[in-house]
């Protein structure tokens, strides 16, 4: 068993080295991840946390991991895993049973002891329960010893993920009293950490985090044990929760499950006679409940497990807005908390800027040490924009403009950024270059340090301008402008309609290739395109931007061999130098972005390959377990391999994942909303063949909900049903019959 970092400081290391990813976490694929707002853990399939942890398992409270190693052994052998599951998102189980094991005097032969494993968390007590049942299966009597070992390095999650801290706290020596084991942790920034472990019944003590307990089974007995896991945090500006042991897991589970069971009936509810997509939309609001924080008593999404668990300004915003049509209150939560945020300073370390929306919170030790600039961050150039648009569409599906009012100042604030901070470059399009030590070398949803290139494979040099961002800063003004005529603002209306024609006709002119007949990915430096066939190209088709004659050839050209793969768009086309299926954004396909080309195809009447792109998407989610949507995936091909290739370390659940089978449906539909005149429209609804009928329950227009059914007709397209609706809602329906 390794050293418990108690036994020794972490070394002080220089100033260069505090961004160095040595150790970066190899796969978390196939974990099994449970959450309760701010409290998650991530295991093996098996359960348990590897003592040489480099996967990013673990047990994470606030941007800290409070315990990395858990593991259980009996007779010394690791179990074998028959089936772990975590469809609930608050509970995980797992079936294990036993290899050969050589005691004293015998061997207890495979598959004699049974053991059945069940994990709740619940974030109320900031606690998890463990309950273990045994079972001997075998005719002859069981006498082993049970051993556990336990670590808690107290890591932030940056350097879970391979960076080093130049400064450091102190950590004791695990100790134990009674049947409880507590390790903790005073940290450098004065946030004291500890965690907690506790037995149901007295276990024998062993160096250091180590225990063994006696298992004596006569044949068919059973024998349940428990482990409680509490951890605790205090010190400035902290709320601390009451910790302690959990007593009674099977009413926990049951309130957990009426939580969720009341959380969840709050959300449209989609059923179709597709078994497939009636899972993975159930899965996907599910996810997204996991996903839900809460921070200064407002709800949002956080952007993903294990490595976003925490507010981002992008993924927040398009989760909230791809969830509009199902639960339209988040949106209005998550809009206030950003304000909250929004850039008041110019402050180069952290990219902020007035009327800048944040783009990442952190809460962990780093982040208290301003050892990284995440306190907030702003280095997105596409938060501000989506921002603004989920104000503008927000506001369509309630009919109040009393949101607009309130943040009223905060959008001036974030139009006033997007026309004067966010012109580098000084031609009028929203661009980026960071002047951050430690910022994102790249600020749009593509942020990794490659990810934007020229077509002979070199980076492209900033600053930057994106070609979907441009789109967005088009949607945004649009937006906005619609909201201040209905406030009687007519003067704002007028010129941020006409900023947006403007924009839309440069945008045509300036990143329109000829040659490739397609949109760049970006304009660069001295106002070069980046000329590659990406699907960012696809993105702006969303917001309108785009010329009717332009979108049909991205349209058709989106969907050639090169860049769709059948489960999905590549981020990348095959024939680009850099193209690379496992590179993050380089080649993989990732769902959220297939959303939003499938909603840009939707505007431009494009239906037949939206739906091939959306029955890829489903397709994909069947191969993942419980029909989860990952945040990435490779960018193989079906011919290639027969199920989609997992990316080692993508987040799951992941919010804008989770969200991206949702909004496309009601893009497929043809759902469009104005509450303001408690009116809905239906406009030439389509779905993939294999779907015939389906009904979307309490559909919110306003204060109001409509029930709604969409059936294949004799000649192949969809016919809508109004089921149920208010007589003051008036309801429009334009189909192909």
């Amino acid at each position: 068993m390794r050293k418990h970092k108690s036994a020794v400081k972490k070394p002080r290391v220089s100033k260069s080295s505090v961004t160095k990813m040595s150790e970066v976490p190899h796969s978390i694929a196939q974990a099994v991840i449970i959450k309760d707002e701010d409290l998650f853990f991530v295991t093996d399939p098996d359960g348990e946390l590897p003592l040489d942890n480099r996967d990013g398992f673990g047990l994470y409270y606030h941007d800290c991991r409070f315990l990395d190693g858990y593991q259980l052994r009996v007779g010394g052998q690791k179990l074998n895993t028959l089936i772990a599951s975590a469809e609930l998102g608050y509970m995980a189980k797992f079936e294990l049973t036993n290899p050969d094991i050589a005691l004293k005097n015998a061997i207890l032969p495979k598959q004699s002891l049974g053991v059945g494993w069940e994990r709740i968390i619940d974030a109320e007590t900031l606690s998890l329960r463990d309950v273990f049942c045994f079972i001997n299966y075998s005719p002859e009597s069981i006498d082993v010893p049970l051993e556990f070992a336990f670590s808690a390095q107290f890591d932030d999650v940056f350097e879970v993920r391979g960076m080093k801290p130049k400064r450091v706290g102190k950590a004791a020596p695990p100790k134990w009293r009674g049947s409880a084991l507590t390790f903790s942790y005073n940290g450098a920034a004065g946030v004291q950490r500890t965690v907690q472990l506790e037995f149901s019944e007295r276990a024998r003590h062993l160096k250091g985090s180590e225990a063994m307990l006696r298992l004596k089974l006569k044949p068919g007995e059973r024998h349940d044990l428990s482990v409680a896991i509490s951890v605790a945090e205090l010190g400035e500006q902290q709320n601390p929760k009451r910790s302690g042991v959990l007593n009674h897991s099977q009413n926990l589970a049951s309130a957990l499950q009426r939580n969720a069971d009341d959380w969840l009936g709050q959300y449209t509810k989609v059923e179709s006679d597709s078994d497939l997509l009636n899972t993975v939309v159930n899965r996907s609001i599910r996810d997204l409940r996991v996903l839900r924080s809460n921070l200064h008593k407002q709800e949002f999404f956080s952007a993903g497990l294990p490595w976003y668990g925490t507010l981002f300004g992008r993924d927040s915003i398009t989760a909230a807005l791809q969830m509009l049509g199902y639960r339209p209150e988040i949106a209005t939560q998550t809009l206030r908390l950003l304000a909250r945020y929004q850039g008041q300073h110019d402050d180069e370390w952290r990219d902020e800027q007035p009327g800048k929306i944040m783009h990442e919170l952190r809460r962990g030790e780093l982040a208290r040490l301003n050892e990284i600039p995440q306190t907030p961050y702003y280095g997105a150039v596409d938060s501000t924009p989506l921002f603004l648009i989920l104000v503008s569409e927000s506001a369509k599906w309630t009919g109040s403009l009393e949101l607009f009012h309130e943040l009223r100042p905060n959008i001036e604030h974030a139009l006033k950024w997007m026309d004067t901070y966010a012109d580098i470059a000084g031609n009028g399009y929203l661009s980026y270059q960071s002047k951050s030590k430690q910022g994102l070398g790249n600020q749009g949803w593509k942020d990794s340090g490659v990810s934007i290139m020229n077509a002979d494979g070199s980076l492209a040099t900033p600053p930057i301008s994106l070609v979907e961002v441009q789109g967005y800063a088009f949607l945004a003004k649009l937006g906005i402008a619609s909201l201040c005529r209905r406030a009687g603002d007519d003067d704002t209306a007028n010129r941020l309609e006409a900023e947006a024609d403007d924009l839309r006709k440069r945008f045509n002119r300036d990143f329109w290739d000829k040659d490739m007949q397609y949109l760049v990915l970006a304009l660069q430096k001295d106002a070069r395109p980046a000329a590659v066939i990406s699907s960012n190209a696809g993105q702006a088709l969303w917001s309108g931007i785009v010329d009717d004659t332009k979108a049909q050839k991205i349209a058709a050209r989106l969907m050639r061999p090169d860049m769709f793969s059948a489960w999905g768009v590549r981020t990348l086309s095959t024939q680009e130098k850099r193209y690379n299926p496992i590179g993050y954004h380089l080649g993989t396909v990732w769902p959220h972005d297939n959303s939003i080309i499938v909603a840009g195809l939707c505007r431009y009447r494009q239906d037949e390959a939206a739906c091939q792109i959306f029955a890829g998407i489903l397709e994909a989610a069947r191969n993942f377990a419980h029909s989860r949507l990952p945040e990435v995936f490779c960018g193989f091909t079906r011919e290639q391999y027969e199920r989609p290739v997992s990316y080692p370390v993508a987040c799951h659940p992941q919010a804008w994942a989770s969200g991206s089978v949702p909004f496309m449906l009601t893009k497929l539909l043809g759902i469009e909303v104005c509450a303001f005149d408690r009116r809905l429209t239906i406009n030439n609804p389509v779905l993939p063949d294999f779907i015939n009928r389906i009904e979307l329950r309490k559909l919110y227009v306003g204060k109001d909900s409509i029930d709604l059914r969409f059936e294949r007709t004799r000649a192949n397209g969809l016919k809508a049903h109004v089921l149920k609706a208010p007589r003051r809602v008036q309801i429009e329906i334009h189909d192909k019959d």
